[in-house]
């Protein structure tokens, strides 16, 4: 038996007028999604637990079938596992966006991605940032990510304080971090306004500081293999969810062009699933493109990327599994809604499909319409079902 799993990132939404009335799930030609669908089962997985904050952090590690209320320590520490950063008992990660503020008292978040840099863009940046205010000065040292998702590691005591997700703000007007370590967190995000604005203007971004979030010490997570029996692999563009793979032995596979942008090649994940399968029983393919249109409100561009999800990963991956004569069963689910009209996650419980090849289930659409009457289940006990079957 072989195992697939399926994460459209945060492709649940709400009903969009620009659409309609309908949902860029409803809106989207997905044929060889609503094939499986006829054939499975639908229903509704609750991805973030009660009092935990709506992110990729939370909703994939849920989707890998660990519960987060037990295992989550926070977000950045699971970025820092995908970069090979060590983290000591003295310290804590904080995520470190790249932003866009605007000059305003107090200033509106214009932009929380700053423009979406190049690496080679972002890179100089942040390495302006750790010669003038880090490189272990204070216990503070700045790593270097994907464009505009960067870490940074300081003391531990620093991490009492909460602290607003960037995207969460969009357009508004920015909320500092609150509570004891504030004053910490708040003066070394004024301290990098000088030294991004010049370091982003030689290099043509229009960054304007740092914003601190996301903060975690170390977790500690079971062993995906030793938890669930099967091998695995995956795939996937974000430090979040590669880091998740690190953190319990789930190999991760570098895949040429993909990216965490709307330019993702999706047939080339499709065949590294496909590769991938022949020597490992389970593999998860994630892309953050359904994402990123709900962060900027496009829902034309996530009803594309969810026909392109349909046309080159799911056909491909069924067609590859159909033609070898093996047996297999999917997953698929988001880590958490992203609706285009408030640009932002929610903590809503998403659809999920469960398909057997070898059973009949009993079939229904894939939308957040056609399974809003059923009662959601905790999204971490979907990967023993998968792996055990419906039985």
């Amino acid at each position: 038996m072989k195992y697939v799993v399926f994460v459209p990132d945060g492709c649940a939404d709400d009903p969009v007028p620009e659409l309609g009335g309908r949902t860029p799930l409803e809106a989207a030609r997905m044929p060889r999604l609503a094939a499986l669908a006829a054939r499975g089962e639908v229903g509704r997985a609750a991805v973030i637990p009660p009092g935990l904050p709506p992110g990729s952090d939370v909703g994939n590690m849920a989707i890998l079938g660990f519960d987060p209320a037990r295992y989550h320590t926070g977000r950045a520490p699971i970025e820092a596992a995908a970069m090979g950063v060590e983290l000591g008992p003295d310290e804590v990660a904080f995520r470190c966006n790249l932003v866009t503020l605007d000059d305003g008292d107090p200033p509106t978040m214009v932009d929380f991605a700053a423009g979406h840099p190049t690496d080679e863009q972002a890179h100089a940046i942040v390495a302006a940032l750790d010669a003038a205010l880090g490189a272990g000065r204070d216990g503070v040292r700045f790593h270097a990510g994907v464009e505009y998702r960067h870490l940074c590691v300081v003391p531990r005591e620093w991490a009492d304080a909460a602290c607003t997700p960037p995207h969460d703000l969009t357009g508004r007007a920015a909320v500092p971090p609150a509570g004891p370590a504030a004053a910490q967190l708040c003066a070394l995000m004024e301290a990098s306004r000088e030294v991004v604005r010049d370091a982003a203007r030689a290099v043509g971004c229009p960054a304007t500081q740092i914003w601190l979030w996301g903060q975690g010490v170390k977790p500690a997570l079971p062993s995906f293999a030793r938890t669930y029996g099967v091998s695995a692999a995956m795939s996937s563009a974000v430090d979040l969810v590669r880091g998740l793979g690190v953190l319990t032995g789930v190999e991760v596979v570098d895949v040429p062009g993909a990216t965490a942008g709307f330019d993702n090649d999706y047939r080339a994940q499709a065949d590294a699933c496909v590769r991938s399968l022949r020597e490992r029983d389970l593999f998860l393919v994630h892309v953050e493109a359904t994402d990123e249109a709900g962060h900027q409100g496009l829902a034309d561009v996530k009803v594309e990327a969810l026909e392109r999800w349909d046309r080159d990963v799911i056909g491909p991956v069924v067609d590859a599994l159909e033609a070898a004569g093996e047996p297999y069963r999917v997953l698929l689910l988001p880590d958490h809604a992203t609706p285009c009209a408030i640009r932002t996650h929610t903590a809503d419980p998403v659809p999920y499909l469960l398909f057997d090849s070898l059973a009949e289930g009993p079939g229904g659409a894939y939308t957040e319409a056609a399974t809003a009457g059923c009662e959601p289940v905790p999204a971490h006990g979907l990967m023993a079902r998968l792996v055990a079957g419906r039985a």
